[in-house]
């Protein structure tokens, strides 16, 4: 079989570590985890596959209106040698914008290693490398609120009961002639209620070079298990930021002001009661940049699952989203998707799952002109409505 040049690189990255870690005698087994989805779609006639939403965080409901493929593929190892335990673990990745099998783009979005049990402090986990890194988000619209992913260095400290402290650090080469850094204290696991768990993580970022400014952030995120006895969870984020740093833990504009300042507030309610399951999602934004003044941005969908059998779901879902910028018309977007899926289990959440689904959406004239012609989410052809059908599979191991 002949790989395309783009992927010999990551691939001979992987191979090459986990070649090191089976050479280490005491190596357990390989362990392999993942995400994929893809499938073919179409829209109405005298229009290219189509996929509806404003740009934003949250503003785009996934169900039925994915118009990419992707996959990445992770691969760890275990070892225990001389009475510590370390990880390594490298994870490629396959992005295209379209159907199409050519035009993709392969990277590798993890490649770090993790070692806990050293002998001046046994029970803290130190790590170093590119990796994935307190992720928190919601499914629908695709969002991890939280993600401090990034090439960095940290250390993880257990304070008792189910508290962690996290401290990280993060690099950014943005250009030849730009970089930025950013600090990160992450706390975990404070029992405030009963089922109910507190996450405090703050930033601080840096921009270094001519012109560039600092930032700070702060997130709050409540988890809350079996949220009024609907068999799932509810998550609520607060999120503050200022400067450079991102509302998401990560970095943000390296080029704001230190004015800048955004707030956020998110709240996503996951059930599963008998054979009908799903997850909803409000959103409230408010971005207020001296370049480009002030940016409201709403969002309120959510989606449902009935399991008419063991193995076959009805799924529907609709969105609604705004985003209304200073002086300017408020940009509107409502979705809908409705289809059948075959999946393992008749729970929400089981996968893989394989689905035929119908989507339409309906948009404004302020829409169209933020999407430009031709725009990649399907608006911005002067139409304020559209109609996608196709297939989809999609699978976590």
């Amino acid at each position: 079989m002949h790989l395309p040049k783009n992927l010999h690189m990551p691939l001979f990255i992987a191979a090459l570590a986990l070649a090191a870690a089976w050479a280490t005698p005491e190596a357990q087994a390989v362990d392999m985890d993942g995400y994929m989805r893809a499938g073919p779609g179409a829209a109405k006639k005298d229009a290219a596959r189509a996929c509806y939403g404003l740009q934003g965080p949250g503003l785009k409901y996934r169900l039925g209106n994915e118009c990419d493929i992707y996959g990445e593929f992770g691969l760890s190892q275990v070892v225990k040698t001389e009475g510590v335990s370390y990880k390594v673990k490298v994870m490629p990745n396959l992005w295209n914008p379209s159907t199409d099998s050519t035009g993709a783009s392969v990277g590798l979005a993890q490649m770090f290693v993790e070692g806990s049990g050293f002998d001046f402090a046994p029970d803290t986990l130190f790590w170093a490398g590119k990796r994935f890194l307190g992720r928190a988000d919601v499914h629908i619209v695709d969002t991890y609120f939280v993600t401090l992913d990034g090439v960095g260095a940290g250390a993880e400290f257990k304070l008792g009961d189910d508290k962690k402290l996290g401290l990280s650090y993060f690099h950014t080469d943005a250009s030849a002639t730009e970089s930025g850094d950013r600090l990160h204290a992450d706390l975990t696991g404070l029992n405030v209620n009963p089922g109910g768990k507190l996450r405090v993580l703050g930033t601080l970022a840096r921009s270094n070079f001519t012109g560039g400014h600092g930032g700070v952030g702060l997130v709050l995120q409540h988890d809350q298990d079996n949220f009024l006895g609907l068999g799932g969870g509810n998550t609520a984020w607060l999120a503050y930021t200022r400067g450079s740093a991102g509302l998401d833990g990560n970095f943000g504009n390296l080029h704001a002001d230190s004015g800048d300042h955004s707030l956020r507030l998110v709240e996503s309610i996951t059930w599963q009661q008998g054979p009908l399951g799903g997850q909803a999602l409000a959103l409230w934004q408010n971005d207020q940049s001296t370049a480009s003044g002030k940016v409201v941005s709403t969002s309120l969908g959510g989606r449902v699952s009935y399991a008419m059998t063991k193995h076959l779901k009805l799924l529907a879902e609709a969105g609604y989203s705004t985003k209304k910028p200073e002086g300017g018309e408020r940009q509107k977007l409502a979705k809908f998707t409705v289809g059948p899926a075959v999946s393992i289990g008749p729970d929400f959440w089981n996968r893989p799952e394989l689905r035929l689904y119908v989507t339409t959406a309906r948009w404004n004239d302020a829409a169209n002109a933020a999407a430009g012609a031709g725009g990649v989410t399907g608006l911005g052809d002067g139409k304020t409505s559209g109609t996608s059908y196709g297939a989809q599979f999609e699978i976590w191991f």
